[in-house]
């Protein structure tokens, strides 16, 4: 069990993440706090009608990765021509600073497939993941390697249906990440710490926690959702949430003591509470069924998109009252798009690439503007940072819009 002055020093660790971001950074997957919220205020939802200025747009390869930006270097991944890139670029002009490649699997298995992982700053590196496995340490302003390690080898597996995609979470001196096992390696050296039994793999980010005085780990893989402690990886409790295709690509959402999960192909959602060894279902429905992208959650409401478009159905952008699991409002015509939130608002990238913003209120659907953006399949999170929006599409597209200050 982890005593109190670790489990301050790894809460710590959690709410701060990295050592040098600050609130015009977005280090990693979700954000400074994982949690797809920003408190960015100084621009404006009065969009021009003839849409938003574009900046700059670069080509960075086949993938669905978000970007992360520190002291206004942008990371991002990529695949072209049998191999992958690891980019970074001058965010404000999208000139390329440095960029890394290796060989790579594209692993198209319906769908365009490359990267899916977000690179994560930490410090005076980044972390990334390709889809093959390949766990990468750069120096983040110069992109020479620190280290690197395959995860196939090391966690003693096959390349995944759907890929590697688990983002790596900075916890401490720890680096962690899901792929078939749960697994930590030393932040700084690459060593591997600890790993856990195999489980069929999941694809989305391990979220840390803390319950008393123990410091817990969790993540959603096709078997179901696990707690797992943070210091050795032993499992605290398991629940069975299968997914029919084996694409469970969600990260957990914590509050205190409780846990938010949430599955595509009809599967839906749940809310459990952990008590001591168990998790206790508070609710399980089938209103909001997450596909990839995750719900974000504000002032006890959470905000996502509820089914798939690959089977046919009508895809709607839903609000959901975490505590009961009841459905607020849901609104068609945005397909299976992504959304974070900033500034009590909806920043929306529909599945076509439009721009879509409304306000995060729990009474009713009330968009504020629109810009065309980007074409294609867009299945990847937008990032607001510094009064500029980013986005990509399958096809490698990057983007940059400014958008109007507040007077």
């Amino acid at each position: 069990m982890t005593r109190f002055p670790v489990l301050l020093q790894t809460v710590l660790g959690v709410l701060l993440l990295t050592h040098h971001a600050t609130a015009a950074d977005w280090p990693n997957w979700m954000g400074p706090k994982r949690d797809g919220v920003s408190t960015a205020k100084d621009w404006s939802a009065d969009w021009p009608e003839d849409g938003l200025l574009q900046l700059w747009t670069t080509q960075i390869g086949i993938g669905f990765s978000s970007v992360s930006i520190v002291d206004g270097l942008l990371y991002a991944m990529g695949h072209a021509d049998g191999k992958e890139t690891v980019w970074c670029l001058n965010a404000d002009t999208g000139a390329e600073v440095w960029s890394h490649s290796y060989a790579a699997e594209l692993n198209a298995n319906l769908y365009e497939g490359g990267p899916g992982a977000t690179p994560t700053v930490d410090s005076d590196y980044v972390y990334t993941l390709s889809i093959d496995g390949r766990l990468l340490c750069l120096a983040r302003k110069t992109g020479d390697v620190m280290w690197q390690n395959n995860l196939q080898k090391d966690l003693d597996v096959d390349l995944h249906e759907w890929g590697f995609d688990s983002s790596p979470l900075v916890l401490d001196e720890q680096l962690i990440l899901q792929g078939g096992r749960l697994v930590s390696y030393n932040k700084r050296s690459g060593k591997l710490n600890w790993r856990s039994e195999k489980h069929t793999a999941g694809y989305g980010a391990v979220r840390a926690f803390a319950v008393g005085d123990e410091a817990l780990l969790a993540h959603l893989d096709c078997d179901g959702l696990r707690i797992n402690n943070s210091t050795d990886g032993s499992e605290v409790a398991f629940t069975p949430w299968k997914s029919p295709f084996r694409t469970n690509s969600t990260t957990p959402i914590v509050v205190d003591d409780q846990i938010y999960i949430s599955s595509g192909y009809n599967v839906g959602c749940g809310l459990f509470r952990l008590q001591g060894n168990q998790l206790k279902e508070v609710y399980a429905n089938k209103q909001m069924r997450n596909h990839f992208n995750n719900s974000i959650l504000l002032d006890g409401y959470l905000y996502g998109f509820d089914g798939n478009s690959n089977l046919g159905r009508v895809v709607t952008l839903t609000c959901m009252k975490l505590e009961t699991g009841e459905v607020m409002w849901k609104q068609q015509g945005l397909g299976c798009g992504s959304l974070m939130i900033a500034d009590n608002k909806l920043l929306i990238q529909s599945e076509g690439g439009e721009l879509v913003l409304a306000k995060a209120q729990a009474n009713e659907y009330q968009e504020l503007a629109r810009s065309k953006f980007l074409t294609n399949r867009c299945w990847t999170v937008p990032l607001l940072l510094n009064g500029r929006i980013y986005g990509r599409n399958a096809k490698g597209t990057l983007k940059c819009v400014q958008l109007p200050k507040r007077e």
